[in-house]
């Protein structure tokens, strides 16, 4: 698996991320991941539908926390054939728990805990660490990815305005 270091730092310490990063034009890759419920979610569950992938490292942690509430105000507008998914590395219960304590309940919160799947095939995982780098995705209905934004430090906020008005777009 490529190695990417320095790409992604936490208060400019590099680390190492691993998988390709991809870029606009490129098919979403499909991926297995777990739902709040614990069952197995497939990313192909949602084609045919715009899907705006929030990638954050843990919901607990106060970035991820303001990017999934920033992204989950914003879903009420973008549309029923748009949907927001929010994946990190969280258990499925933790995920649950924080979506309850925060009122969040437009965006969809996935765990990647088990195989790293998603982090593995969008190059979002943070070898050091084992969580997911900071990224936000927008896949279109037929599944090419047309926005991907790597968000090089942790402590960063994405560009909110630059996925959203792609995602408004395509819907």
């Amino acid at each position: 698996m490529n190695e990417r270091h320095g790409e992604y730092a936490v208060k400019g310490h590099p680390l190492t991320v691993l998988g390709e990063k991809l870029a606009v034009g490129d098919p979403a890759p499909g991926a297995t991941l777990i739902a709040n419920n614990w069952a197995p979610v497939d990313l192909a569950d949602w084609v045919g539908m715009v899907r705006l992938i929030s990638v954050v490292p843990s919901l607990d942690t106060s970035v991820c926390d303001a990017q999934t509430r920033r992204f989950n105000e914003e879903a009420a507008g973008l549309g029923e054939d748009v949907v927001v998914l929010t994946i990190s590395t969280d258990l499925p219960p933790a995920q649950k728990r924080w979506c309850g304590a925060a009122g969040v309940g437009r965006v969809i919160t996935l765990s990647d805990h088990k195989e790293m799947a998603f982090a593995q095939a969008y190059g979002t995982y943070v070898k050091e660490q084992r969580l997911e780098q900071r990224a936000v995705f927008v896949v279109d209905r037929d599944g090419t990815i047309q926005y991907a934004e790597y968000v090089p430090d942790m402590s960063q906020q994405p560009n909110y305005e630059a996925s959203l008005t792609v995602a408004r777009a395509l819907y």
